[in-house]
């Protein structure tokens, strides 16, 4: 992902040859069993995945005749939604914590697609040849490292002619799961970040920086300010030509958030927990090329009692298998077979 062109190219044409969609449900099999008069789900939560989301929605109703209504609001408002029950289904690239899944009051996480969190930056002169650490990035968001001239920049980077531009953070204003996932990886990698800054979560208190909302508001203030860098799905990076830097992984190599690289970090998952939850940030060093800050994304829904439990268990059932087809264009890696097949049993379990 070196340049915003070239990157969706690589994109495209890596072949994740690890990963296994599973048999996709036909859609006449989903136009047959569907009722005669349409129904209608309402979703809210990340926008991280609302690209794929809509794709999804676009499908599913030309399939069944079933709309999907999705407001991409942020992850932390998409759990306080489903919470409150205003919506069908959540959607959060972070777990629930204990206290939301308390108040939740039986809630499920399922991860629905696969993706990651790039580190878009803004530097006079510098044009998709940025390499980083996770403890520099540290040091960036905390505060400690202000120009991009600084000697551990221009350590990591031999040979590119960094300007003496100060850097401007930016970071979400709205609970966010890729606040969430970015913060995650750099708690693995910087004990000074963890100190300060405290667990992951989808809303944190930053040290100083510019705070947007939504992935798009913080790609739209990377790109209007030079000296700029941000975290941001990656959909949103390579759609609004942000580059991303590339970060080095625990295998010691530079990656940038490409589909093969992050279908690599999602290779070391080999067993999915009863909660749903499978965090691949900073994957081991077996993961050779593995991109650092990869992450799946998850529908949360209600295990129980819920009057469209029927029609919502059809819709996932066809993200999870036919809608991963539609992931590579926008972005995300089709799942690994033994996601999916964790993610059939979880949705043949609601009711």
């Amino acid at each position: 992902m070196k340049g915003f062109a070239s990157t969706r190219g690589k994109l495209l044409s890596v072949a994740v040859a690890t990963l296994v969609v599973a048999a996709p449900v036909g859609f006449s099999s989903l136009t047959s069993s569907a009722s005669a008069a349409t129904e209608t789900l309402t979703g809210a939560g990340s926008t991280l995945v609302a690209p794929l989301e809509a794709a999804w929605a676009s499908a599913y109703q030309k399939s069944t005749g079933n709309s999907v209504s999705y407001s991409p609001v942020g992850s932390g408002t998409g759990i306080t939604d489903i919470t409150h029950r205003s919506v069908d289904f959540g959607a959060s690239d972070a777990p629930l914590t204990p206290t939301q899944a308390s108040a939740c009051n039986g809630c499920e996480t399922i991860p629905w697609a696969l993706t990651a969190t790039g580190v878009g930056y803004n530097v006079p002169g510098v044009k998709g040849n940025l390499r980083l650490t996770g403890p520099v990035i540290a040091q960036i968001f905390l505060g400690s490292i202000t120009t991009w001239n600084n000697s551990a920049i221009k350590k990591l980077n031999p040979g590119v002619k960094l300007p003496s531009t100060q850097i401007t953070t930016v970071h979400r204003a709205d609970g966010s799961g890729d606040t969430y996932a970015f913060t995650n990886y750099l708690d693995h990698v910087s004990s000074a970040f963890l100190a300060k800054i405290g667990p992951p979560a989808t809303s944190v208190s930053w040290p100083g920086g510019v705070a947007e909302t939504g992935n798009g508001g913080v790609v739209s203030e990377i790109k209007a300010t030079p000296g700029a860098i941000g975290y941001a799905a990656v959909y949103y990076l390579i759609s609004q030509r942000v580059y991303a830097a590339a970060v080095k992984n625990a295998a010691g190599k530079y990656e940038y958030p490409n589909l093969n690289n992050i279908a690599n970090a999602a290779s070391t998952v080999k067993s999915v927990p009863s909660d749903g939850v499978v965090p691949i940030v900073d994957p081991p060093k077996k993961a050779k090329i593995a991109y650092p800050i990869s992450t799946f994304t998850y529908a949360v829904v209600p295990t129980s009692n819920e009057a469209n439990a029927s029609l919502l268990k059809q819709f996932i059932n066809f993200d999870i298998t036919t809608g991963q087809s539609f992931g590579p264009k926008l972005d995300f890696v089709p799942l690994p077979k033994i996601i999916v097949k964790a993610d059939k049993k979880q949705v043949a379990g609601l009711s």
